[in-house]
């Protein structure tokens, strides 16, 4: 059923380990889980599991064509037109989408985050509200490397490795150039309160608006 509403569709963009996903979640509890739909564009990696398994950890899982960016900007546009999507679930041990998907219905507010958003332009285009979250490098790999080694099954040497080669490379090619997009910029991600009181403040009254 089509929305009487026109959805809000917000972009969390930053680096890998700044805290991006500590923002989302912070809207997430802040704001209501039941006014946003919430599309991580890590869900949207490309399938990679007709290559043999040590060709997949050759990938450059940090260029943005290592992500079906067009399936998110159809899923985003999906859900302002008050339809569903199916939002893909990725096993990033094999590198391999999963034969399972989860539902998103459409909401007041769609909530996107992704290190590389704000690289694409046509999915740029699609956000009212731009938010970079910076916090420094060190920072961000130590997160990294704690995320990878408990989450994802990674060796030590595996994320230094990937780190060197393709994470800090590529953040420097495509991640810190798209903070010039960003309409608001948050130091400390989620940890900076009083730039996050400003945001939700920000949502709610655009909620308001649209009551």
């Amino acid at each position: 059923m089509p929305t009487t509403y026109r959805p809000i569709v917000i972009g969390i963009a930053g680096g890998s380990g700044s805290g991006k996903t500590t923002v989302a979640r912070s809207i997430l509890e802040r704001v209501g889980e039941k006014h946003i739909a919430y599309l991580p564009h890590d869900a949207y990696y490309k399938d990679l599991s007709h290559l043999p398994e040590n060709q997949r950890a050759q990938i450059n899982f940090d260029h943005p064509d290592s992500l079906d960016t067009p399936l998110l900007i159809q899923h985003i546009k999906q859900l302002q037109r008050g339809q569903p999507v199916e939002v893909p679930v990725y096993d990033f041990t094999t590198h391999s989408r999963t034969a399972q998907s989860t539902r998103v219905e459409p909401q007041k507010v769609i909530l996107v985050e992704g290190i590389l958003i704000f690289a694409e332009a046509a999915l740029r285009q699609l956000f009212d509200v731009k938010i970079f979250v910076d916090t420094d490098a060190d920072l961000r790999f130590i997160r990294r490397l704690q995320r990878d080694i408990h989450e994802r099954g990674r060796t030590l040497d595996n994320v230094i490795h990937q780190y060197l080669s393709t994470v800090r490379p590529m953040h420097l090619e495509f991640v810190e150039p798209s903070k010039r997009y960003a309409d608001v910029i948050i130091p400390e991600g989620g940890f900076n309160t009083v730039a996050m009181d400003m945001v939700v403040t920000r949502i709610e009254r655009l909620l308001s608006r649209d009551a």
